[in-house]
């Protein structure tokens, strides 16, 4: 099904598909290309409005009876790092980072094929091949980087994030890592070191993704001070005692057309 705003770019919705996040549930997305002179003004815009890339796309959640899926943030400026992460980063000092232009290695693929046979065998991007792996890093049509952290002594490749640049701050598209040094929580890490990254660029925000209520895969987000959520059109800090499972009562759920009129483009006012 095609949703049209009264300017470019158009908007569809994918078919039902079972949920990765909470079982018995089917999610759908709501998407648009990402591409041409714009690609970058509209990725920044979007992504403040809870959509996230993949390759040349822009989705969001736009399931039928369900919005569980809560776009999350940390605000650079006000996070404290707890005692835990403290550790976290003293244990992984001996990681060099490297950021470079989005080009697929095979050691990156080698890494990432390992990553995924240990932890998400059964997930959507378990057969995911050499091709497709190159599509995922270098199919970028705006400002992308790789970042690479390294064994100081060895010289080996233990993790990768690929990221983007908004104006407002960086997104983490995807990040992977070896399992070996899983006792070393180099996904916390990492996020730890994109805070870094956005002080030293100025930038206000480090864009996590979606945080689930109810998902053990993505308790770890919410671990993290001065975490906001995108919910109902607008940006609020995360409530430690607020019980977020309404998002999944249907009647919750605004009709596909109300959402896509209620998109703000770059430089456009919400489309009526």
């Amino acid at each position: 099904m095609r949703h049209s705003l009264p300017t470019l770019p158009q908007f569809y919705v994918t078919a039902p598909q079972p949920c990765p996040y909470l079982p018995g549930r089917m999610e759908r997305k709501l998407f648009t290309a990402l591409t041409g002179e714009g690609a970058e003004r509209l990725n920044s815009a979007l992504s403040k409005q809870g959509f996230r890339r993949s390759q040349n796309v822009l989705y969001r959640p736009a399931c039928s009876e369900c919005t569980a899926c809560l776009s999350a943030r940390i605000r650079v400026a006000d996070f404290t790092p707890s005692r835990t992460q403290r550790r976290t980063l003293k244990r992984n000092s001996f990681l060099r980072r490297r950021a470079s232009s989005p080009w697929a290695t095979e050691a990156q693929f080698a890494l990432f094929r390992r990553y995924l046979e240990s932890r998400h065998a059964d997930g959507g991007m378990a057969d995911m091949d050499v091709f497709e792996f190159a599509a995922m890093i270098e199919e970028t049509p705006i400002r992308t980087r790789v970042i690479e952290y390294t064994d100081s002594k060895s010289g080996e490749l233990v993790a990768v994030c690929l990221t983007d640049i908004l104006d407002d701050g960086v997104s983490m598209v995807y990040s992977f890592y070896d399992p070996d040094y899983e006792s070393h929580s180099l996904g916390t890490y990492i996020i730890l070191d994109h805070l870094d990254i956005a002080r030293e660029t100025n930038l206000p925000f480090v864009y996590l993704g979606y945080w689930v209520p109810g998902s053990p895969k993505m308790g770890y987000k919410a671990r993290f001070s001065a975490v906001e959520l995108y919910m109902r059109g607008e940006w609020a800090p995360m409530q430690a005692d607020t019980n977020y499972t309404s998002e999944t009562h249907p009647l919750i759920v605004d009709p596909i057309a109300e959402q896509v009129a209620n998109i703000r483009l770059p430089d456009s006012a919400p489309a009526r």
